[in-house]
């Protein structure tokens, strides 16, 4: 596949992300903290005007996962999670300089598994970066808990760049020398 259809598959998760956080938010998380009187918004309407952030809820769907609403201005995870004013800003810019990086090995001819663990970061990035830039922070709703320890909320964008990250690791650990050609093959 082609550089280009990489980034249209990346360009379908940030898609996916944002639905996903839209439908978290408004059907989800805006009844449980308005108490019934929430209208939730269109999906226009949430795209065209980025709402007041909900305040944290949660609601058990199975007896080890929650969806609930959390405001994370640190990365992935919650991670180096700060409230100055700068801090999205400064997250923009680094995980704006970190796509570019990606996108231009995108276009160094990596193997199909590379390619596809690329496109999933630049997704991951992408879509967490429309929410830095939309609120000032990432929603994060997914919620997994066993015995009273809750591994830190994450969304979609999360899971994109996880992924893509392990694929590259393990590609690089296990498969990337099979794949090289031998010195002077073309």
């Amino acid at each position: 596949m082609k550089p280009f259809a990489y980034l249209a598959f990346a360009a379908i998760m940030v898609v996916f992300d944002q639905l996903s956080k839209w439908a978290v938010t408004e059907h989800f998380i805006r009844p449980l903290v308005e108490e019934g009187k929430a209208i939730p918004m269109t999906l226009v309407e949430w795209f065209a005007n980025a709402p007041l952030r909900l305040t944290y809820a949660q609601t058990e769907i199975l007896p080890f996962f929650n969806i609930v609403m959390v405001w994370n201005q640190g990365v992935s995870f919650g991670l180096f999670n700060q409230t100055a004013n700068y801090g999205p800003l400064m997250l923009v810019a680094l995980s704006c300089f970190i796509t570019l990086w990606f996108v231009i090995w995108l276009f160094r001819k990596p193997s199909p598994v590379q390619s596809f663990a690329i496109a999933l970061v630049i997704s991951g990035a992408v879509g967490n970066v429309i929410d830095r830039l939309r609120f000032g922070a990432v929603i994060d709703f997914l919620d997994f808990h066993i015995a009273g320890y809750h591994w830190p909320a994450f969304n979609v964008a999360d899971s994109c760049i996880v992924v893509g990250v392990i694929l590259l690791i393990i590609y690089s650990l296990f498969f990337e020398k099979s794949f090289q050609q031998p010195a002077g093959h073309h």
